[in-house]
């Protein structure tokens, strides 16, 4: 699915100081593909004589992909240049999902629940457009009005960039946007932006703090709750 250059306007509700959109992340929080990624990253050291194990997992969890490679690098100094390694670790991911991806329980309820609602929905991710939309192929490119990939920002996450720019699109105030994220490095980017968020941890353990809902599932995210966290910030 290709971006789309020209801001969607969003619609308030309620009483016109509400939620005005959801932004959501993909890897971990909608698509089951963490473990993707790290079945890549660790199948593809191993076969060059290193073995990364769960202190590396914890590291390298919710990209970016940039500080995926140095961190990767540093660590067991392999010899292979970003962009070389770059390369590797992706197309071994895309080899994975050449079965498809598996959604996350309630992902499929909560989107179809702001379509039902004339929520408008983004999909911001750290990953790269040409993982994005093959992603999107499981995951169904039609409940988002558009998707940020990470090699379409000057900064990718933990930068607020890919969140400014998905509230800009939408013409919406970050503020007003909810956030749905599963790691770290994407609620500090979220909360750069100023956007309330929604954290569901998938391997990384986030810790509540004001302004963030830490919750075990999507299945317990809903519109009124969603709406209550702007309602609590205006």
């Amino acid at each position: 699915m290709t971006t789309i250059s020209t801001a969607t306007r969003v619609l308030d509700h309620g009483d016109g100081r509400g939620l005005q959109a959801v932004l959501l992340d993909m890897d971990g929080t909608l698509v089951d593909t963490e473990d993707f990624w790290w079945q890549a990253e660790a199948s593809l050291f191993a076969e060059l004589g290193y073995e990364l194990d769960e202190n590396d997992r914890a590291q390298v969890v919710g990209g970016p992909m940039s500080r995926v490679i140095d961190y990767l690098l540093a660590s067991t100094g392999v010899d292979l240049s970003p962009a070389d390694l770059t390369v590797l670790i992706n197309q071994r991911f895309v080899d994975l999902l050449a079965g498809g991806v598996p959604l996350m329980p309630g992902a499929e309820r909560l989107l179809n629940t702001l379509a039902a609602h004339g929520v408008p929905a983004a999909l911001v991710s750290a990953s790269h457009r040409q993982i994005i939309d093959i992603v999107l192929q499981s995951l169904g490119a039609h409940h988002f009005a558009f998707s940020v990939a990470g090699d379409e920002v000057p900064r990718t996450k933990p930068h607020p960039d890919p969140y400014l720019e998905a509230a800009r699109r939408l013409g919406a105030e970050p503020g007003r946007c909810v956030v749905v994220e599963d790691a770290p490095t994407g609620v500090r980017s979220a909360e750069a932006a100023g956007c309330p968020v929604i954290a569901v941890p998938s391997v990384a353990v986030i810790e509540p703090a004001p302004g963030r809902l830490v919750l075990p599932s999507l299945e317990q995210v809903d519109l009124e709750l969603l709406r209550s966290l702007v309602v609590s910030r205006v």
